[in-house]
């Protein structure tokens, strides 16, 4: 059995920063979004996802610099601010699968934030961004899934995906994963548990000390093939 976490919400909880972030620069220039509306929609998509559908209702382009200028201050508000889920050192303790990470996140916002958490030496060199593996397709495509149990040779219907997000959900269910889903994130919402399990989601937690035994008990179900 492979474990393939999901980072931002799952392991960090960065979520609510970044959506905290988004909602206070987008207010800037007149798209008023609440944090939980921000969370609620948007949680686990790529900014560039995030960027066309408020274009598409804006009824134009975000300036130029927008971006590279909220991305700058997440950095910044991720550096200084970001802390783990509570429960995932614990757990890791008594994690006896292999694991990995599949992210949407960029390499450079994946070390970052591992390492302020001290995560990092618990993860590497198995840590997978989405925009960086195969063709570049950030989740809901499968591909970063695929790719992490192609790196440990290992079959998907042999992999459980842990997950805060519909669209990560789909990706990994596209690939022929079972799903794990997670609301133990600062970010969560009334209905989150309900939207993971309608996108997939074999069980949902909200507490990294369940994990162990719920993939434990999924292992047996469908064990590894020897």
């Amino acid at each position: 059995m492979l474990v393939l976490f999901d980072c931002d919400g799952v392991l960090v909880d960065s979520e609510i920063i970044a959506s905290r972030v988004d909602s206070e620069r987008l207010a800037t220039i007149g798209y008023d979004i609440s944090v939980q509306e921000m969370s609620h929609r948007f949680a686990g998509l790529t900014w560039d996802r995030i960027s066309k559908l408020i274009e598409a209702d804006l009824g134009h382009s975000l300036p130029e610099n927008f971006h590279a200028e909220t991305n700058a201050e997440l950095d910044k508000r991720l550096a200084k601010d970001l802390k783990i889920i509570p429960g995932v050192q614990e757990m890791l303790d008594k994690l006896d699968y292999p694991r990995c990470i599949c992210s949407n996140s960029s390499p450079e916002r994946l070390k970052l934030s591992l390492t302020k958490t001290k995560l990092y030496d618990r993860f590497r060199p198995y840590i997978f961004s989405a925009v960086a593996v195969r063709n570049n397709q950030p989740k809901p495509s499968p591909d970063v899934f695929l790719h992490g149990a192609e790196e440990f040779g290992v079959d998907p219907r042999d992999c459980v995906v842990v997950e805060d997000s519909t669209h990560g959900i789909h990706g990994a269910r596209a690939a022929g994963m079972r799903v794990i889903g997670f609301t133990g994130g600062s970010h969560t919402w009334p209905g989150h548990a309900d939207a993971l399990t309608a996108a997939g989601a074999v069980t949902v937690i909200n507490r990294m000390a369940d994990l162990p035994a719920m993939i434990d008990a999924l292992a047996a179900w469908n064990p590894v093939d020897e």
